[in-house]
């Protein structure tokens, strides 16, 4: 009588279920991480335009004069090449960076739609919660430091 070498039904199936357990574990740590990775990156882009908005208000007493709230992109023809080398188009999760200035150049804010935002920048109100634990709360920097970000465990 030969004997027949090989798995049984059971042992696959221990198997796959191992695989499955470990899977749901990792799966949803990986888009956290994703998703950390993408906030980090934002709030890289949105300290780079601003250091660059603060190196021409050094050089010229007053921030670029734009009056306007829309994409950041806008100041092009003011900090580009001169004070950064590319305005970033978009953040983390590919919308676009907005940028709010005022027409006499004493404020200005840069910021992010986050996660699955709307496509359109909108002026905000000022009455923003610093910290937030969501990864679609809006990244605001405003006057040399971030006034609403991302903190802690994130929701989603």
């Amino acid at each position: 009588m030969r004997r027949q070498k090989g798995f049984t039904l059971i042992e696959l199936l221990i198997v796959v279920a191992i695989i499955g357990i470990i899977a749901a574990i990792a799966i949803p740590n990986l888009l956290n991480a994703i998703n950390r990775g993408r906030q980090k990156r934002t709030m890289a882009d949105l300290r780079s335009l601003a250091t660059a908005i603060e190196s021409y208000q050094v050089d010229f007493n007053f921030y670029p004069k734009v009056a306007s709230v829309g994409a950041a992109s806008a100041m092009n023809g003011y900090l580009s090449p001169t004070y950064i080398k590319r305005i970033p188009d978009a953040d983390g999760w590919n919308q676009p960076l907005c940028a709010q200035l005022n027409a006499d150049g004493t404020t200005y804010s840069v910021w992010s739609l986050g996660k699955g935002a709307a496509t359109a920048c909108a002026a905000f109100t000022t009455t923003t919660t610093p910290q937030t634990t969501d990864f679609s709360a809006d990244i605001i920097f405003s006057e040399g430091r971030f006034s609403q970000w991302p903190e802690g465990m994130q929701t989603n």
